[in-house]
């Protein structure tokens, strides 16, 4: 078939094949109630379905009486430490935070100086990739998306491992500890790649120093100039630490946990828990923000008017304006109410580096979204009672921008967090040796008789 025919008689099929799909898909939406099912693994209060037990991440956001949810600050605790604690210990001591918080969700416990100083050594040794994998892996075959190249580049690491099909818990902890030394300058290499295929513009491939601290190694390789200031290091490593683990329930966390239970290798693991996060609903939210945030400062005229700025969110809630998705994206959390802890600490810091930036005003829009968007949801939704607050990814982005950190760069920046926590969750399943994770779908679907081929009808 000549390949202009081809192509239409490709979309003419497609097309076809398309409305059979979805026609055939569909499930009346009064079944789920029927059944009882639980969509999402969350009840109708929204509290998650209870599917394992962990001690990495507690996430807290209600208490309950008399079996009713009555809403509290949120609480973050890793290993049972509340993250305000943990971020106050070493912003206080003037130190950088990740590393030790690593190995705190790894090994359960918070190190000695002497075993932090060891384990940042051994990360530092993990830092450099395979020789040749930048220039064979990611500069030959570039990616338009950083999380797919960092996905493949994972499952290439596969390749030069001696035992990687090995889920003891020793080899699997070394392989995590590699993924977590390497992610930074696989994710930096691979945006590299795409802004000089993909955007014309010069390449710099600069090999990671083992003298710095892994958010320190961030901002130096991507920088052409490899300068930072001290504050933007901080930063950089506040949002890894706040973004490093959220409790098991979270999708990539859980579908860590799904995969571990095959019994597969620790690449396979990593390489879904990145598929998981890469989604939009899950790791790509500060994007839409940041989105949000331009169109707003495009057509508020006045940014410190209430009036003008609550009008317009308004709008943005009716559909009437933006993505027209209905949403101020940001505001609410699938568990927290009155406040994201991670919200809270990033904001404030936030501000410091906006004072530096000379983005002060640029703040304060932030913080007056902040203010007046939670009622205009709670209005707009007839959610009653209910509260709503901003989350993390409302000034994750904010950070992430005056960082001078891309947004193609602004989910990767999250899955350079998360090894940390999937690490932890992989060696839990491990170590607990569950059964296989299966649940359970109820078919629907009418029986049917089986029809020869020549008496069948056209699929309609």
């Amino acid at each position: 078939m000549e390949n202009g025919k081809f192509l239409k008689f490709e979309e003419k099929l497609l097309d076809n094949l398309c409305n059979i799909a979805q026609k055939r898909n569909y499930i009346k939406q009064d079944l789920y109630s029927k059944y009882d099912v639980k969509r999402g693994l969350r009840d109708q209060d929204g509290r998650g379905v209870l599917v394992g037990l962990t001690e990495i991440g507690d996430v807290h956001s209600y208490i309950l009486d008399e079996n009713e949810m009555v809403p509290v600050p949120g609480r973050l605790r890793y290993r049972g430490y509340d993250v305000n604690d943990l971020v106050r210990g070493f912003m206080t001591d003037k130190r950088f935070g990740f590393e030790e918080i690593t190995y705190l969700l790894l090994f359960g416990g918070l190190p000695t100086k002497g075993e932090l100083e060891e384990f940042v050594s051994l990360l530092a040794n993990y830092q450099r990739l395979p020789e040749e994998f930048a220039r064979d892996m990611i500069l030959k075959a570039p990616s338009k998306d950083i999380m797919n190249g960092l996905a493949r580049s994972v499952l290439a690491l596969y390749s030069y491992d001696d035992n990687p099909e090995d889920t003891s818990i020793r080899n699997v902890l070394q392989q995590c500890l590699k993924l977590i030394a390497l992610f930074p300058s696989i994710v930096v290499y691979c945006f590299q790649a795409f802004s000089h295929y993909h955007g014309n513009k010069s390449l710099y491939i600069h090999s990671p120093n083992p003298q710095l601290s892994l958010a320190e190694n961030i901002l130096y390789m991507l920088r052409p100039d490899m300068q930072y200031t001290p504050l933007e290091a901080d930063l950089l490593d506040l949002a890894l630490v706040l973004h490093a683990e959220h409790g098991g329930g979270n999708n990539s966390s859980f579908v860590t946990h799904v995969v571990t239970s095959t019994g597969t290798d620790t690449y396979s693991v990593i390489a879904s828990a990145l598929g998981s996060l890469k989604g939009p609903r899950h790791g790509g939210a500060n994007i839409k923000v940041i989105q949000m945030i331009e169109d707003i400062k495009a057509n508020v005229g006045n940014w410190e008017d209430d009036e003008e700025l609550t009008n317009y969110l308004s709008k943005i809630l009716s559909k009437d304006t933006f993505d027209k998705s209905g949403l101020i994206y940001g505001v609410g959390h699938a568990i927290y109410s009155i406040s994201d802890p991670r919200a809270l600490i990033l904001k404030d810091y936030a501000g410091k580096l906006a004072s530096e930036k000379g983005l002060s005003k640029e703040y304060n829009l932030y913080a007056s979204i902040e203010r007046l968007a939670p009622p205009l949801v709670i209005a707009k939704n007839n959610l009653g009672s209910k509260v709503v607050c901003a989350n993390v990814d409302f000034y994750s982005g904010f950070v992430y921008k005056m960082l001078n950190i891309p947004v193609e760069m602004f989910t990767p920046i999250f899955a350079i967090a998360r090894i940390s926590g999937w690490g932890a969750h992989r060696i839990e399943e491990i170590v607990n040796s569950g059964k296989i994770i299966r649940p359970a779908y109820k078919s629907v679907a009418p029986r049917q008789q089986y029809i020869p081929i020549n008496q069948r009808n056209c699929a309609k």
